[in-house]
């Protein structure tokens, strides 16, 4: 009966080392980072443009509705169900603060790509590729969405690069 007991638990002990150690190459993956300062720009960039359109959304900053204004018209006239125009609202200004500061920037340009992505296939592509400089046309077009996705696979691809907190804990997780 010891012995029985001493092999449930050794198992037992070892499938949690497993996950443990499944769960630390997890996060060394979502916070590896490249070295270059080639994803820092990219993702400093993408950050710095979004943070308006979010703070927009959330705060109503920069001639925005803020966060219950942007809600009733993605769940009213734009008929978006309500989790995802709050998931859409917070990829925008939480996104666009984790690539400034760098943290968790493959899950935040995740969003922000996604968000861009959803935008050119629901609205923009009808629009055709170029903004509405001119006022001539229906409505903007792709060329903005595309250059956010850009962006926004570069740091889904590299990670943060340089001066990010990413590039910090990443550190920490190796000597671990």
């Amino acid at each position: 009966m010891l012995s029985m007991w001493m092999t449930t638990s050794h198992l037992a002990e070892t499938r949690n080392r497993r996950n443990f150690i499944q769960s630390m190459k997890t996060l060394q993956l979502l916070f590896k980072t490249s070295d270059s300062f080639a994803p820092t720009l990219a993702r400093l960039a993408l950050g710095i443009v979004m943070f308006p359109h979010g703070a927009q959304k959330m705060l109503g900053w920069f001639g925005g509705y803020g966060f219950t204004g942007t809600m009733n018209f993605f769940t009213g006239s734009a008929h978006i169900p309500a989790p995802f125009a709050f998931l859409a609202i917070l990829a925008e200004f939480a996104g666009s603060l984790g690539l400034i500061f760098g943290c968790l920037s493959r899950i935040a340009a995740f969003g922000i790509f996604t968000n861009m992505m959803v935008a050119i296939l629901t609205v923009h592509a009808a629009n055709g590729f170029f903004m509405n400089w001119y006022g001539t046309q229906k409505g903007e077009g792709f060329e903005y969405h595309l250059l956010a996705i850009g962006l926004a696979l570069i740091v889904m691809i590299f990670g943060a690069g340089k001066a990010s907190i990413d590039s910090i804990v990443a550190g920490r997780l190796r000597k671990d």
